[in-house]
């Protein structure tokens, strides 16, 4: 199965180029803005016929969050219009698709897990340009497979764990939100749970399209992340909880976003690691 994957420079698109390397039958076709321009219906065409694809998974996602709120053309453009683009033509070639959406398509304002049938009320620009970006693809393709994930980290790229992971070694003490709570989640473990989708799915992608949530298991503010950052790697930096009002920020975040993931492991069979464990992988690798 030959697989294009956008975004492969990504934190998902390293891990899934990692993870590839242990199915032969996988073959990975991995491009960024650089190599191909995901706006672009006819070039995007000319490769998918030139090297013969079977299946798209877009990892590409424009995810400055306050930024897209000076700049929503840029948000529209990656994490909406590519996407109508992608999932158009996958339909035309009868190829299966895969794109990435986010908990920021919710508001927040919830008080247990968030499955999939409860309706998306974004309340920033990036949260409106990923479910726009939803809504094309299933408009364009009836046949795509979404995976809405939250707080997603690797030793790749730039993330929440590494940046806590760098400034715990520089300072004496941090401040971290307590009151906005939710499920941090390895790349790697989503990357895993994609080839899985993709195995399953190759005989026949149709019967598994539809919306489903990912995410580690458990719950945690971004306090009790970093806590638990600091703590794994041994720096000696004081982790202090604030509330989301001593720490604005442009864009309004969800106070609330775990993730049902009752779907997902139940129609694909997935087990999903709790995010202590998943956490404490990343670090050791990132220090050695």
């Amino acid at each position: 199965m030959n697989v294009l994957v956008s975004g492969a420079n990504g934190q998902l698109g390293k891990e899934l180029e990692y993870l590839f390397r242990n199915h032969e039958d996988l073959i990975f076709y991995g491009t960024d803005i650089d190599t191909l321009d995901i706006t672009d219906k006819e070039a995007v065409k000319k490769y998918i016929s030139e090297n013969q694809i079977d299946f798209i998974v877009n990892s590409a996602a424009y995810t400055a969050v306050d930024m897209a709120e000076d700049e929503p053309e840029k948000a529209y453009s990656v994490n909406s219009d590519a996407v109508g683009i992608l999932a158009e033509i996958a339909d035309i070639q009868c190829i299966g698709f895969i794109t990435i959406s986010t908990d920021y398509v919710f508001n927040g304002r919830f008080f247990k897990p968030i499955n999939e049938k409860q309706s998306p009320n974004p309340v920033s620009v990036y949260g409106k340009s990923k479910y726009e970006g939803e809504k094309k693809a299933i408009l364009k393709n009836t046949f795509s497979i979404i995976i809405r994930t939250s707080w997603l980290y690797s030793p790749h790229g730039k993330n929440f764990a590494k940046t806590i992971l760098s400034l715990s070694q520089e300072r004496d003490e941090l401040n971290v939100v307590f009151d906005q709570v939710g499920t941090p989640t390895s790349a790697r473990d989503l990357a895993q749970a994609i080839i899985e989708i993709l195995l399953q799915s190759r005989e026949d992608f149709r019967k598994y399209s539809g919306i489903y949530h990912f995410s580690n298991e458990g719950v945690c503010s971004w306090y009790d992340f970093a806590f638990e950052i600091v703590r794994l790697a041994g720096n000696n930096c004081k982790i202090t909880p604030v509330s989301s009002d001593e720490f604005p920020t442009k864009a309004e975040r969800p106070y609330y976003s775990v993730l049902d993931k009752s779907k997902i492991k139940k129609t694909f069979n997935i087990k999903i690691p709790h995010w202590t464990e998943s956490i404490a992988i990343c670090i050791k690798e990132l220090q050695n």
